[in-house]
């Protein structure tokens, strides 16, 4: 699968300017997933997952250096490729609805694969495909069912929302953090 993964080309087929080849995240027995909404620039340059800024925030929320990080999670995202800048310039483009379709071939097939017991969602855009959640403020520090796994949804730790300006939100964060943690926990007693 991960052969496949890394040289497909599906959507510059479908026609759109893609800005790399596919991110692909190393298997080595990790039972639980992390499911992004689509690589960054540095992710795209080095693909790896989570290797930006926001990789490094998410890892400071998580309380996890990159070693444990990589070895609890097998990372994964809506799209693979990272998709480049918007017409704007601000930010990274999100993947358009086609984008996304394309790619769900391979979330379902890591989520066979895997079996994972913990699913974690990170930002809107994956907590709506993967939960059919309406908004990250109704669904961080909740804990949902999955086929089987627990989901966890966090909002993505870009910058670009000022939804984390809010008390109230960063709370939300950190009870979600501690749901992940107290599964974290669970998965390691098996």
């Amino acid at each position: 699968m991960q052969r496949d993964q890394r040289g497909c080309r599906a959507c510059v087929e479908a026609g759109y300017p893609l800005e790399s080849w596919p991110v692909v995240a190393p298997v080595a027995g990790q039972r639980a997933y992390l499911f992004g909404q689509a690589p960054g620039i540095v992710e795209g340059e080095e693909r790896r997952p989570w290797r930006g800024r926001a990789g490094k925030t998410l890892r400071r929320w998580l309380d996890m250096d990159e070693e444990t990080f990589y070895a609890t999670f097998y990372c994964a995202s809506v799209t693979r490729c990272y998709p480049g800048r918007p017409a704007s310039g601000r930010g990274d483009r999100t993947p358009t609805p086609e984008e996304q379709r394309l790619c769900e071939f391979w979330r379902d097939h890591e989520l066979r694969l895997i079996a994972p017991q913990l699913i974690v969602t990170v930002g809107g855009l994956a907590a709506r495909r993967l939960l059919g959640v309406k908004s990250v403020t109704e669904s961080v520090g909740a804990r949902y069912d999955h086929a089987g796994a627990v989901a966890i949804p966090l909002p993505h730790p870009s910058g670009a929302s000022s939804w984390l300006n809010l008390p109230a939100n960063r709370e939300r964060v950190a009870g979600a953090v501690a749901l992940i943690h107290q599964e974290l926990t669970l998965l390691a007693g098996v």
